[in-house]
């Protein structure tokens, strides 16, 4: 029989987007399992919403530093990312950038997805740049991780009108939505090797 790819979950928060892969998992949407979720923060949502569906989930200390993983933390996460045998790291809410070594670890095999129609609105409350900026269409998107922020070949998008009342709020929920449709649909993608990348751009099989 053929070994499942393997899927590893990261998150900092209530997990939402990684409940819309699991269940789509569960669908038989996607073909492959969760090996793993992890988490920089002990009480995370996202951990109990694995322990949950009896997926595997740990806690791991981040460190010292508050926007990145300290050397200790990336080792015990790159240790256990490699002993469960992962094909594809999946970002889900994780609030860490990640450095060198782990990207090294895992090149080409790390996505995330980020609350703006990239490369506009990049970083933090990118809903709330949306807001202030003006813009009529905001959105989300799916890409690769790389050594930037939000930086990396971009795998999927999908477009949200932003109203004439909405609220950074209001917004943030729509946008929220639509990630829960696309994250699944990228992560089924990639698990059936429907995806290639030719530079910065990534092409998805004709099926």
């Amino acid at each position: 029989m053929n070994t499942p790819f393997r899927i590893g979950v990261l998150g900092s928060g209530k997990g939402s987007n990684f409940v819309a892969i699991a269940d789509a998992v569960a669908a038989g949407k996607i073909p492959a399992e969760i090996a793993i979720v992890l988490s920089d923060v002990e009480n995370a949502g996202i951990l109990a919403h694995a322990r949950e569906r009896k997926i595997p989930a740990q806690f791991i200390a981040p460190g010292q530093f508050r926007t990145k993983l300290d050397e200790d933390a990336e080792r015990a996460f790159v240790a256990v990312l490699q002993n469960t045998q992962v094909d594809l790291i999946v970002l889900a809410g994780f609030m860490r950038v990640l450095k060198g070594d782990f990207l090294r670890a895992f090149a080409g095999r790390i996505v995330n997805i980020h609350p703006s129609l990239l490369p506009c609105f990049p970083g933090l409350q990118s809903w709330k740049q949306a807001i202030d900026h003006g813009v009529k269409v905001a959105g989300c998107t799916v890409h690769f991780v790389d050594a930037g922020v939000d930086s990396g070949a971009i795998i999927g998008q999908a477009a949200v009108p932003v109203l004439d009342d909405d609220t950074p709020e209001t917004l943030h929920q729509r946008i929220h939505a639509a990630e829960h449709e696309l994250y699944p649909r990228c992560v089924a993608a990639l698990a059936r090797k429907e995806i290639s990348v030719v530079g910065r751009r990534v092409v998805w099989k004709k099926v």
